[in-house]
C-alpha cells in the first residue's frame, strides 16, 4: 500500500517513531538520526525511496514511508 505522507527534496526529516518501534530499535543512536532528503525515487508505483544526508554513519538510502518529517516546530509524525 502506498504511504499517504509526501516528502520533498530538501526536507528535514527523521526515522519516524512507528518504524524504530517495529523494529526494536527504541533506544541507540538511530533515533536521534536527523537528515536532509537529497533525492527521490520512485522504482515502483507503490514505494518511494529518499537518498538522506544524514548527520551521522547511517543507511543513505530511506524508504519514505520509515521517515518523519521534524523541525523546530514539528513532533514525529506517526506513520
Amino acid at each position: 500500500m502506498k504511504s499517504t505522507f509526501t516528502v520533498q527534496i530538501g526536507d528535514k526529516v527523521a526515522y519516524s517513531a512507528k518504524w524504530l518501534q517495529s523494529t526494536g530499535q527504541v533506544a541507540g543512536d538511530i533515533g536521534h538520526a536527523r537528515g536532509v532528503v537529497v533525492a527521490l525515487e520512485s522504482p515502483t508505483p507503490d514505494w518511494t525511496l529518499a537518498t538522506i544526508k544524514w548527520d551521522g554513519d547511517f543507511p543513505d538510502t530511506v524508504n519514505v514511508a520509515n521517515l518523519a518529517k521534524v523541525g523546530a516546530n514539528s513532533r514525529f509524525c506517526a506513520q
